[in-house]
């Protein structure tokens, strides 16, 4: 071979580079220039994702390639090379093209999430395994081009060393069936506010992807939790709290069962004066007396027939109280009951809803609501039980002593 055949190629060789490098630029500088233009003025907003993923500059490094592919004969090489760069060419146009295809499933992933009902559908995980799988196949589809075998013979390869494709994708392919279920049955979204203790989560779901999902907790720690967890392992949803409309308050206050008794009529007529107990003792005043009448029942003791007692009154007072306070709901569950006596008293309990669900200020009605029940407690010649302190047991001492 002499070296006029060799200076020929050559110079052949650099021709295709410059062409190859022309279409380059004017594929990146002046087409890709011109779309992006084009798409900012546009009303549509799939173009703009595209854009921003850049779609379109991976779209861009194929056409030097296909210069390469289509003018490998104009080099004049042996037949064995000419295949071989086209290989290497068409190799290239696929791996830029499995590029090309993963920025489009980002660019519709971008795009689905500008729609309403995505909130409730998260598709980020199933998209994540979309292109695992565009990538297996088109690594084994390069690697075919690149061996000069079919692409069958690495599939049916495959076949036999599925428990180790298995054991390396375990993680995905479980985080795929969880993506799957978790977004059909509307387990969790993204700004729903969950509770894993096993994980340490307690706070705002931030992300969900395949493998993982991240909680931001209210400390702004992050907690990373296996997406499969969800499916497998208990969690709390307070999503149904923040969709009910209300907040519950779920709280007792112990009363001191010694203090517990039948109502005189001077305390009556003392609790009448209540403004909230008004109607309510006229009413029961008239029936407790028609009832006792009509059953010649003795009134000289306070045990006999029926009697109010400052127990009932201050619970029927904290109803009237809780029904009238602006910022608890009146179509959620509404209680105000006894719990069972313990030791430590008898549990009075507020089973209600605040109608604001923000934490500050629903901290800061649960507590002007007890601020106000515990200051009302003594008005009804009732006490609050608490255990003994130190201080408690020097005044009885102090006291024993004189």
């Amino acid at each position: 071979m002499n070296l006029g055949m060799w200076g020929d190629r050559l110079v052949r060789l650099a021709i295709l580079v410059l062409i190859a490098f022309t279409l380059h630029w004017i594929a990146r500088r002046v087409l890709l220039g011109l779309v992006v233009r084009l798409a900012a003025r546009s009303k549509n907003h799939w173009d703009d994702f595209m854009v921003e993923h850049k779609v379109f500059n991976r779209a861009a490094h194929i056409a030097p390639a296909l210069v390469i592919y289509v003018g490998a004969h104009f080099l004049l090489l042996p037949q064995l090379l000419t295949k071989y760069v086209q290989t290497i060419a068409l190799a290239y146009i696929a791996l830029m093209a499995l590029t090309m295809i993963a920025a489009l499933l980002n660019a519709g992933y971008a795009v689905y999430r500008t729609y309403p009902f995505s909130a409730g559908r998260e598709i980020k995980g199933i998209v994540q395994m979309v292109k695992i799988i565009v990538w297996i196949f088109g690594g084994i589809l390069i690697l075919a081009l690149l061996m000069d075998v079919s692409p069958w013979k690495f599939l049916g390869g495959l076949g036999a060393l599925s428990a180790i494709v298995l054991l390396v994708f375990k993680d995905s392919i479980l985080g795929l069936v969880a993506s799957i279920q978790v977004s059909a049955n509307d387990m969790v979204q993204v700004g729903d506010w969950i509770e894993m203790p096993k994980y340490g989560a307690d706070g705002d779901v931030i992300d969900i992807s395949l493998n993982t999902v991240k909680v931001q907790n209210w400390d702004k720690t992050i907690s990373t939790i296996p997406t499969y967890a969800l499916v497998a392992e208990p969690v709390k949803n307070w999503r149904g709290m923040s969709e009910s409309g209300g907040r519950r308050i779920k709280r007792a206050v112990h009363i001191d069962m010694n203090t517990a008794k039948f109502c005189t009529e001077e305390m009556m007529d003392r609790f009448e004066r209540f403004e909230l107990l008004q109607d309510y003792l006229k009413e029961r005043r008239v029936e407790v007396s028609d009832f006792n009448r009509d059953r010649a029942v003795s009134t000289d003791e306070l045990i006999n027939g029926r009697r109010l007692t400052n127990l009932g009154c201050f619970r029927a007072y904290l109803v009237a109280y809780l029904r009238n306070h602006p910022m608890i709901s009146d179509q959620l569950t509404f209680l105000v009951r006894h719990l069972a006596p313990t030791d430590r008293g008898l549990p009075i309990e507020v089973y209600v809803f605040s109608t604001d669900q923000k934490w500050a200020n629903y901290e800061n009605i649960q507590a002007d609501i007890f601020d106000h029940l515990l200051a009302a407690i003594p008005e009804f010649d009732l006490s609050v039980f608490q255990s003994p302190s130190g201080r408690d047991f020097q005044s009885f001492a102090h006291a024993k002593e004189k």
